[in-house]
Order: C-alpha cells, then sequence, then structure tokens
C-alpha cells in the first residue's frame, strides 16, 4: 500500500491467495501419462476396428491441458487486507493483473460469518448495508480463522484512541 501514510498504525495485515496448483513439471508429468495411456488405448481401438473412437481418446489430453492452464490463471488471484485505526483496505488483484480499491471505515464494519462448516459459506464484511465478500477461493477452516482474526483486529480498531 504505497498511499497508506507512513505514521498509520497497522492492527491487520493479509494477503488472501487460493492454494497453488501443481509445479509445471508435474503437470506435463501428469499430461505426459494421460497422453501416452490414451495414446495406447487408442491404438488399441484402431486395432480392434473400432478408429472412429480414436480422435475422442486424444480430447481427454487436451480437456485436462485446458484444466491445468485455467487451474494456474485463477491462482494468481489474490486479496490484500490492511486494517489500521481509520480504515480498511481491501485490494483485490484479478487474475489478468487488474486491481481493484475499497476504503471502509472501520467503526461500523462487522464480519459475517455464520456458519463456517458448511460447504460454501461467505466471510463477508458488512457495513450500512453494503457487503463485500472477502477470501471466496480459501477452505472453510482458513475462512473461519480469518473470520476470527478480523474480528479481533475490529475490535482493537474501535478501542484505539487516534494518535
Amino acid at each position: 500500500m504505497s498511499d497508506r501514510p507512513p505514521h498509520a498504525r497497522v492492527l491487520f495485515d493479509a494477503i488472501l491467495e487460493p492454494n497453488r496448483p501443481m509445479p509445471p513439471a508435474r503437470i506435463f508429468a501428469v499430461l505426459g501419462f494421460v497422453a501416452l495411456f490414451s495414446f495406447s488405448a487408442g491404438i488399441l481401438f484402431m486395432l480392434q476396428g473400432a478408429w472412429p473412437v480414436v480422435p475422442f481418446i486424444g480430447v481427454d489430453v487436451l480437456v485436462l491441458g485446458i484444466a491445468f492452464a485455467a487451474c494456474g490463471r485463477a491462482a494468481r488471484k489474490r486479496e490484500h487486507l490492511v486494517l489500521t485505526p481509520e480504515r480498511l483496505i481491501i485490494e483485490r488483484i484479478a487474475p489478468n493483473g487488474q486491481t481493484s480499491r475499497e476504503e471502509i471505515d472501520p467503526y461500523w464494519l462487522r464480519v459475517e460469518h455464520q456458519d463456517p462448516e458448511r460447504i460454501g459459506s461467505d466471510l463477508a464484511l458488512v457495513a450500512r448495508g453494503r457487503r463485500w465478500v472477502i477470501g471466496s477461493f480459501l477452505g472453510a477452516d482458513e475462512r473461519a480463522s480469518l473470520a476470527e482474526a478480523l474480528r479481533d483486529a475490529l475490535y482493537k480498531a474501535r478501542n484505539t484512541l487516534p494518535t
């Protein structure tokens, strides 16, 4: 946060990011294994006279490669949360590098996370009729831990005297 005042006391600073996909070498190994298996199956089908099946067998490698690429692209998403007694900054970095930024007064802010055990349970920050969902790519335990840390930091922000 380059425009944060140098004297601002940071109560909470977290960078949220999705779990990393496999390293490229492992992705190529998986794709190579699937390609080898598909090629072998294609040859067996061709020898049995079922040649129309062969092009469809090769499509699985292509689809798997596209899925790995999409997963790697989605893993570049980030959210940066910075809380000072004066404001909460939510900076979102999209996979393409585009950045959006929200500044919220922490005094009216509350953390909404009712059912942490339920899959798909959102972690949201709510203030004056507005709602910001954060950490949607995190696991249930990570969202619950983040919710607790944010509640503690917001309590400190509300009870910190201005300097």
